[in-house]
């Protein structure tokens, strides 16, 4: 099933202004839009995360101990968690732009498994190195390198030139990325809040305000 967001070019689709009104705004509409299908693709992400979630009940089966738990969840988390996050927002990131998307576009970053995988743990080496020195800087890393995901899947750019693409594309952008993820923890709780249920919806669109985000830059100077 394909779904057609709208029969402009890419090129012609009206993007916001990069604030954090401005792409919360149009994420809104487009999640609206597209609620069905969007949110069969949470699902299926979040399906296939339990086995992560009961990943301790693995203490209560004899053979099972800290170790094994440990080495499931490294091999669980390469082998899912990690590409389906990455094929997660490249749906995101269509939705957002305007162009046609289906569900299994979640799984399409299995085609460059390899560069997913290590462009996910270089950004997790950097932003954790960057905690480590009194956090401000890992919260600063963080956001310098929030578009890495998207520059993989959307250029196909190998991990260590989305890095330092990441880095560059974010100037300008930074305070508006930090301020959309104090702005996603209100957005979260007040999911919570709408009889847990609400979650689904705020998740949707806390991941395509990141998209959206990216999107704007990649088609505005950089200093913009």
């Amino acid at each position: 099933m394909e779904i057609i967001q709208n029969n402009e070019p890419l090129n012609q689709v009206q993007l916001p202004e990069p604030t954090v009104s401005g792409v919360f705004g149009h994420s809104w509409e487009v999640l609206k839009r597209n609620f069905p299908e969007l949110l069969m693709v949470i699902l299926i992400q979040m399906v296939l995360s339990i086995p992560f979630g009961f990943r301790h009940r693995f203490y209560d089966m004899d053979f099972a101990g800290p170790f094994t738990t440990g080495l499931f969840s490294f091999i669980y988390s390469l082998l899912v968690l990690i590409p389906v996050g990455y094929g997660t927002s490249w749906v995101f990131l269509k939705a957002v732009g305007g162009e046609s998307f289906r569900v299994q576009d979640m799984f399409f970053a299995y085609q460059q498994f390899g560069n997913v995988l290590l462009a996910n743990i270089l950004v997790c080496l950097i932003v954790i190195a960057g905690f480590i020195m009194l956090i401000v800087p890992g919260i600063i890393f963080a956001c310098k390198l929030s578009f890495v995901p998207y520059l993989v899947m959307d250029e196909k750019m190998e991990a260590a030139e989305a890095i330092r693409k990441s880095w560059e594309m974010t100037k300008g952008y930074s305070w508006t990325i930090f301020w959309m993820g104090v702005t996603s923890i209100f957005v979260f709780i007040g999911g919570l809040i709408c009889f847990i249920v609400g979650i689904f919806p705020a998740m949707i669109w806390i991941s395509m305000a990141f998209a959206c985000i990216y999107r704007v830059a990649s088609k505005k100077p950089a200093a913009a």
